[in-house]
């Protein structure tokens, strides 16, 4: 898996770099088909922005988030992300075994 971090007015410490791989590597735990993840560390006046995109096998998904700290806007990102990595792994899953049923009973 590829990450790339990128900062809009905002310089990307390394202790901001290694929150965001730890929440990262906590969602391919439940995936483990993510090629690569973009997030774009932002920060306007008072409210900080974290987004990614994810690429996965089959699909990609995107969120974000703000909040007045940074580390809590990439906990809410990573919360995000891994519900839709969670509802993406069950329509998968899901298809696959109606597949398998569908010929089964053929």
């Amino acid at each position: 898996m590829q990450l790339n971090l990128t900062g809009h007015h905002v310089e990307i410490t390394p202790a901001l770099r290694d929150y965001v791989s730890s929440k990262v590597e906590r969602l391919e735990r439940h995936f483990d088909n993510v090629t690569n993840v973009h997030v774009v560390l932002s920060v306007e006046k008072v409210r900080h922005k974290a987004e990614a995109t994810l690429h996965l096998a089959g699909a990609d998904l995107f969120a974000d988030a703000e909040s007045d700290d940074m580390y809590a806007a990439i906990d809410a990102l990573a919360d995000k992300l891994d519900r839709q990595i969670r509802k993406h792994k069950e329509k998968v899953t899901d298809h696959h075994r109606s597949e398998g049923a569908a010929r089964k009973h053929q």
